[in-house]
């Protein structure tokens, strides 16, 4: 029996020994299961399958996210390493064709004389009683073919592992996109609320001025002192400096935006008016299965799942023996006059391995026991994932609810403080009300007027991010 044919038999008795020796992995089932509705809404249609064309309908809004869509740096990093994906699917599929080279050489062999191979080369059968050349040529030139025969669709399943984490990565750059017309969306919101309240402190410093006019000349007719005087002139100086920090707000706020679709600082267009009136009606959130299709953090949590999976039946595969095959076809002579000869200077070969593991397996157990462990963990990250996205639905849909509760009231509470400066102010003409009842009256007004804005503003994120939660946006 030759030394292959012993060879490739060990390697039978280590596929057999192994193959019942697979070490048992610990086991766990993915639940994918979520309650039926969101807050006992038994809402059908979905807000999240808008496209955000649809969504947003602020013209202004949606030039700045097309804008960041094509020229953000995050997301062309994004989808570059996408591209690296789809390069390691590449890769994985090229590894189980085979691989065909061609090479050429040439150099020359210097055997002692009294050697066994000197001694056997004396003569040669070219031409009878010349001598082989000393030293001795060698030129050849061939194909040589290697092959591993994947019988255990180890590396077929590192493909398709590689093909699923390429296609998670598309579904991560989706979850970026989404995240993206959030923030930008968001921003944007923000910055309406700052002009609004700049415009209300501009309006609230020619009310002061007013009042600080009334009370300059009942000072004069000694109906108050210079303490009243001081006091007005003290809190215009606060209001007029309030605006100057709105103003550096709304300029780093505009320069956030224009750093999310990727230009140097400029202003940002907008329309400005009408912030209060904008409603988060018509949001509608579905039912809670549809995020299995609707959110890209789900999808691609689902993926890297599928990958895991296959890591293990990569790593099981490392137990049994591989097969390859190697051939190779060419020409090889000492002289290059003689490689046209043929079949004289042809020269083939075909060979066959098959290696598998017998002693010492400790590192091919560690790596299958680390693609269990990892499996774990996807399963897990899924569960997460979903847990947290329906959480998320819930929160938002019931900041909608309350934050539209919250701003009619204060709505409510602007209009009665807002009318009560006219009244305190009437009341210091006539005597009936001190200074300081006036200049509280104004500071509670200023300050129910920004609450309003702010519980505007928040309302909006609350209709910014409800998009979000719903994955709406990437399609």
């Amino acid at each position: 029996m030759s030394k292959r044919l012993v060879y490739i038999g060990l390697a039978s008795l280590s596929l057999a020994f192994t193959a019942c020796k697979t070490p048992l992995l610990i086991e766990k089932n993915v639940n994918k299961s979520v309650p039926t509705s969101f807050n006992d809404s038994q809402d059908t249609a979905n807000s999240g399958k808008l496209k955000w064309q649809e969504y947003f309908h602020d013209a202004y809004l949606t030039a700045l996210v097309d804008t960041a869509l094509n020229n953000n740096q995050e997301l062309n990093i994004i989808l570059q390493e996408i591209e690296i994906s789809q390069n390691e699917v590449m890769a994985r599929k090229g590894e189980y064709m085979p691989f065909v080279d061609i090479s050429s050489g040439a150099g020359f062999d210097k055997v002692g004389r009294y050697t066994s191979k000197g001694s056997s080369e004396a003569t040669t059968d070219i031409k009878p009683g010349r001598e082989t050349p000393d030293p001795l040529p060698d030129f050849g030139v061939g194909a040589y073919a290697t092959w591993e025969v994947d019988i255990w669709h180890k590396l077929r399943n590192a493909k398709k592992a590689a093909l699923t984490r390429y296609l998670a990565s598309v579904e991560g750059k989706n979850f970026m996109v989404t995240n993206l017309i959030a923030e930008i969306a968001n921003s944007y919101y923000e910055l309406l609320a700052l002009d609004n309240e700049l415009e209300i402190v501009r309006q609230n410093i020619e009310i002061q001025n007013n009042a600080l006019k009334i009370v300059s000349m009942q000072k004069e007719a000694t109906r108050v002192t210079e303490l009243a005087v001081r006091k007005f002139e003290a809190e215009v100086f606060s209001t007029k400096s309030l605006q100057f920090n709105i103003m550096q707000e709304i300029v780093e706020t505009e320069n956030r935006i224009n750093f999310l679709v990727g230009r140097y600082p400029q202003p940002i267009e907008r329309n400005s008016t009408g912030f209060n009136e904008l409603t988060t009606d018509g949001v509608h959130a579905g039912m809670p299965s549809e995020l299995l299709q609707n959110r890209p953090d789900i999808k691609q949590a689902e993926l890297q799942l599928a990958a895991a999976k296959l890591d293990i039946q990569v790593a099981k595969a490392n137990f049994y023996p591989s097969l390859s095959i190697s051939a190779n076809l060419g020409l090889q002579a000492f002289n290059p006059l003689y490689l046209a000869r043929i079949p004289q200077s042809l020269m083939t070969s075909l060979i066959g391995d098959m290696v598998g593991p017998l002693v010492n397996k400790n590192a091919i157990k560690a790596t299958y026991y680390n693609a269990n462990a990892s499996q774990i963990q996807a399963i897990y990250n899924y569960e997460r994932t979903l847990l947290k996205s329906y959480i998320e639905v819930a929160n938002k849909l019931s900041k909608i609810d309350n934050l539209k509760k919250s701003y009619d009231l204060k709505a409510q509470e602007v209009e009665a403080l807002t009318q009560s400066i006219d009244i305190s102010n009437r009341l210091f003409r006539s005597a009936r009300a001190d200074y300081m009842e006036v200049l509280l009256t104004q500071r509670d007004a200023l300050e129910s007027k920004f609450e309003l804005v702010e519980t505007k503003k928040q309302q909006m994120n609350a209709f910014v991010n409800i998009y979000q939660a719903l994955g709406g946006g990437w399609e």
